[in-house]
């Protein structure tokens, strides 16, 4: 030990806190560690979701049949939608490289140009994430049912178009014979929720809000079948099942008119909230909200940030500090929202 001669090193020769050992500023650097803690924020809540819907199992929603819906289309176009708005994402972030690139070349009207395009790319997928929660929270056209032994199914098939209510009894508002055109749908669900809903000669009946009666002038429904979501006493779906409760045919469409023409009240659920959904358990909803929010508001921060960088960049602010590195952070992150969204796109959607 007495023996043992120090070596100090000359201190010429250390950081001191003015070169980084990276070579990268100290501004990139600090994104770096926020997008590796935001990282595992979001791997926290995949890997929940993951053990969730794992115990859950058959229950759990399939996304090909719960996002199937185009703009003016209407329904049976599994992830048509969403895979768009997966490409623009994707395609955002080719242009943000592209400003990053043209920054490097001290190219203002480059910066500028593919900087508007990726601001115009992360509004079209806000905008298409609100359209997709409202059309979530709204739910499709048959709901989940409540059969007569408690257990709760979701219905596959055709939903037969409304064409009108005919008024054969007057209410407050509507006179007998009145003829019917608008809100239909939304209608038809509000009187099945309040289970004022009946048969008759194979004709819907509904008493609307006035207290008017109503004929339904509807194409038939052709129902394929109904798959179990919630046990009942008849039909029990147990943990770790991976094969569906399925009922076919006659039964299945016989089972659906009853209990929406039961006269009780809340037999169906249509959409979803925080406390229950159509879709299948209710901590599916509860992730979807969650996760796909999260991203969301890192999506629309994104926007923000593009947007107050780009008002910069038009200044001439970088320009005459004689580089762009502030767009370059920007696109950091930017690329960090798209790469997120490739996993909960996977997960949540495909898996």
């Amino acid at each position: 030990m007495a023996g043992h001669a120090s070596n100090p090193t000359d201190s010429a020769t250390l950081w001191g806190g003015k070169v980084s050992p990276f070579s990268t500023s100290y501004g990139k650097l600090m994104m770096w560690f926020f997008l590796v803690s935001d990282a595992l924020t979001f791997g926290g809540l995949l890997v929940s979701y993951g053990f969730t819907r794992h115990d859950a199992q058959v229950s759990w929603p399939i996304g090909e049949e719960t996002f199937n819906s185009l703009p003016f289309l209407g329904h049976g176009y599994p992830l048509i939608y969403v895979a768009l708005m997966t490409f623009i994402l994707i395609v955002s972030s080719v242009t943000m490289v592209l400003a990053v690139e043209a920054g490097h070349r001290m190219d203002k009207k480059g910066v500028m140009k593919w900087m508007v395009a990726t601001i115009i790319g992360g509004f079209f997928f806000v905008g298409s994430q609100a359209w997709e929660w409202y059309h979530f929270i709204h739910g499709s056209e048959f709901g989940k049912v409540e059969l007569a032994d408690g257990s709760r199914a979701i219905v596959k098939g055709h939903f037969g178009e409304i064409k009108n209510f005919t008024v054969v009894e007057a209410g407050h508002h509507h006179k007998k014979g009145e003829v019917i055109k608008d809100d239909l749908l939304h209608e038809f669900h509000h009187a099945i929720l309040d289970g004022n809903v009946t048969m008759q000669g194979g004709t819907y009946m509904v008493k609307m809000h006035d207290g008017s009666v109503a004929k339904v002038n509807k194409e038939k429904d052709h129902i394929d079948k109904l798959v179990i979501k919630e046990s009942g006493s008849k039909y029990v779906v147990k943990s770790g099942d991976k094969t569906p409760i399925l009922i076919t045919g006659h039964d299945a469409e016989k089972m659906y008119t009853e209990a929406i023409t039961s006269g009780e009240r809340n037999r169906v659920i249509y959409g979803a909230d925080l406390q229950q959904n159509e879709y299948g358990p209710a901590q599916y909803g509860q992730f979807f909200f969650f996760i796909t929010g999260f991203h969301g508001f890192h999506v629309f921060s994104g926007v923000i940030i593009n947007i107050i960088i780009f008002l910069g960049v038009a200044r001439g602010l970088y320009h005459g500090r004689g580089h762009y590195e502030m767009v370059e952070k920007t696109g950091l992150y930017w690329h960090f929202v798209d790469l997120v969204w490739v996993f909960v796109f996977t997960f949540f959607y495909l898996v």
